[in-house]
């Protein structure tokens, strides 16, 4: 199946636990943690995701390059700021379970900014 979320004025990770679950297909009758589903998420207007508290200047989402003395770091709102739909994606990355499947289910989530 295919769906799409308008996540004008939503809360982060309310609507990254709502697209996990999607792509998983755990609403569906015939659910099998082992397999992948058919459903595809598309996402519109990210650019207007909201966080709650003080996140929006003290979460800090790192990076490692490889190299000696290559971490990274780059907060919510310098991510925001330069790509909306950057900040979704990774949110819905780590609520997906860490096995083979999350880079197949991570394939079917489509992000438009606007």
């Amino acid at each position: 199946m295919k769906y799409q979320i308008d996540a004008s004025n939503k809360i982060l990770g309310r609507l990254a636990t709502e697209i996990a679950i999607l792509l998983r297909g755990k609403g569906q009758a015939g659910f099998d943690p082992s397999r992948s589903s058919s459903n595809e998420v598309e996402v519109i207007h990210t650019e207007t995701i909201r966080v709650s508290g003080r996140k929006a200047t003290q979460k800090v989402y790192w990076h490692y390059t490889g190299y000696p003395g290559g971490i990274r770091k780059t907060t919510y709102k310098e991510l925001k700021n330069k790509d909306s739909g950057e900040v979704l994606r990774r949110a819905v990355y780590g609520m997906l379970p860490k096995n083979k499947l999350r880079s197949i289910w991570m394939k079917k989530l489509k992000i438009r900014s606007s």
